[in-house]
């Protein structure tokens, strides 16, 4: 497979309208072309699928992260179709793992490793004292998650599994921070990720992995507009204003933005 055509969406940052009471809504904003990606060096990047249970299971997690519902709905409706025709043709495809060690027995994950060799030690910490400990501890209780929503996170992270619709097959590459996805980027020829998973404005963005961390080794870093949710907060949530801010980063400092159905097209017309 060389090239696949589809739709992308971009963002135009220019120009800005001095005429205008506000300039900036001189940019021309949201724009959709025909681009090219290469089959060789591109990469689906599937992140942070994370089976997270039920509400009666684990009220606390569900009440402290309001996007598992859609995300849930993302992963019954969305990616089992996109997994499907990347599977079907040998599209490259890389899971990207965390939050505990579900992962590590993997064949994929433990073929990572051996490839990358070990990982390099985060970054060094200042030293903690009483009065920080204590503002760390006011964040926890009073910002995010809530004391009383902690335990059913720390039960539901001690059983963290990926989401039955993202299972990586038994070959499939599985990486669980930016060294060991580069490495195998490296190794595989891949020069731009496509990414799918949760949630766009923070762990696909933030995370080990993600897109400031992939983006700073030369990586272009896309994403599918349907095959993720973001963060909201109250202000946000009703119109998923955050999603809509995030794909803007995305758009403007990363890559592109695409939908799954125009990939999933582009893919079938290069099934013999």
């Amino acid at each position: 497979m060389s090239t696949l055509k589809l739709k992308a969406r971009y963002y135009q940052q220019f120009d800005a309208d001095f005429a205008l009471d506000v300039p900036g809504e001189g940019y021309a904003g949201w724009c959709e072309t025909e681009v090219e990606i290469s089959g060789e060096h591109t990469a689906v990047a599937v992140m942070h699928v994370w089976d997270a249970g039920t509400r009666e299971e684990f009220p606390g997690w569900h009440r402290a992260v309001e996007y598992i519902p859609r995300a849930e709905n993302i992963c019954r409706g969305v990616l089992p179709r996109l997994l499907e025709a990347v599977r079907t043709v040998g599209f490259p495809l890389v899971h990207i793992a965390g939050g505990g060690d579900y992962y590590k027995g993997l064949p994929g994950y433990q073929a990572v490793v051996k490839l990358a060799g070990p990982s390099p030690p985060g970054p060094e910490q200042v030293e903690s004292d009483p009065v920080l400990d204590r503002l760390r501890k006011l964040r926890a209780e009073k910002v995010f998650p809530g004391a009383h929503n902690q335990p059913d996170i720390d039960r539901g992270f001690a059983r963290l599994d990926f989401h039955p619709a993202a299972r990586p097959l038994p070959d499939e590459p599985v990486a669980e921070n930016g060294h060991q996805l580069f490495a195998w980027c490296r190794a595989s020829g891949v020069n731009h990720l496509i990414y799918a998973g949760f949630a766009v404005n923070w762990c696909l963005l933030m995370s080990p992995g993600g897109m400031m961390d992939m983006s700073a080794r030369g990586v272009m870093c896309s994403v599918f507009r349907d095959a993720t949710t973001a963060v909201e907060n109250r202000e946000t949530a009703r119109a998923e204003l955050n999603k809509e801010e995030a794909l803007w980063r995305v758009a403007l400092a990363f890559g592109f933005v695409f939908h799954t159905q125009d990939f999933i097209a582009a893919l079938a017309a290069h099934m013999p």
